[in-house]
Order: C-alpha cells, then sequence, then structure tokens
C-alpha cells in the first residue's frame, strides 16, 4: 500500500485528462490506485484468517527466476513466440503436478493474448 501511495500522490501533480484523452497523470493513478485497493483487501482478508506460516521452496524460487531468464534469452536468440513457451514449460515445473497438455493450452492462450496485441493494439513485439 505504501508503494501504491508513493507512485499515486505524485500522479496527482499531473494533468489527470478524462477517459476519451487521458493526461499523463491517469495511467499512474490508476494503476496505485488498483494496487492499494488489492493492499487494502489483503489486510482486510488477513484480519479474518488464521496466520499460516510462509515455507520458501528454494527450488520454486529458482525455476521461477530461471523460466524469467530462459524467456528473456530464448526471446533474444529465437523470437518471442518460443520464448513464451520456455517460460510456460520452465515455470510450471514449480508446481504440484506437472502436465504438458495443460501447458501447451496455457502457451496457445498467451500465444492468443500476443498477437492479439500486435494485431489489435499495434504492440510492436518479436513474435515472428
Amino acid at each position: 500500500m505504501a508503494i501504491a501511495l508513493a507512485f499515486g500522490i505524485p500522479a496527482l501533480r499531473y494533468p489527470i485528462g478524462e477517459f476519451g484523452r487521458a493526461g499523463p497523470g491517469l495511467f499512474p493513478l490508476m494503476v496505485s490506485g488498483l494496487l492499494l485497493l488489492v493492499g487494502i483487501a489483503t489486510v482486510v482478508r488477513a484480519r479474518f484468517i488464521a496466520p499460516v506460516p510462509m515455507h520458501f521452496n528454494v527450488r520454486n524460487i529458482g525455476l521461477i527466476l530461471g523460466a524469467l531468464c530462459a524467456f528473456a534469452l530464448v526471446s533474444l536468440l529465437l523470437n518471442m513466440t518460443a520464448g513464451i513457451v520456455a517460460l510456460v514449460f520452465v515455470a510450471t515445473a514449480a508446481g504440484s503436478n506437472y502436465s504438458v497438455m495443460r501447458n501447451i493450452k496455457i502457451s496457445v492462450g498467451l500465444l492468443a493474448i500476443a498477437f492479439a496485441f500486435v494485431k489489435f493494439l499495434g504492440v510492436n513485439l518479436p513474435l515472428y
């Protein structure tokens, strides 16, 4: 919540504009507002649920970091499509069960979103 406030309060100094014609302060204000809502919901929920001790699984943390590094490296060397697939297949190894079919479905879904960003929003992604 402190990070949300640290970015949201300075965003108020910039012109916000309106949704049809956004000013430079609208996006950081919206993102920090949503982050603040998530923080408030987390604090409220924590008051009603019994505390559970945290367990750090170093293997899973390493797999997630490795998945991000694999995404960056494969995207750089090949293309982002292969990077997304590599990310999914490495990151899901940190889960409790591993399914190749589920990984393929997740990869296809993420690729569909990436292609939609390219086609409909004009985002420049090196997908191929």
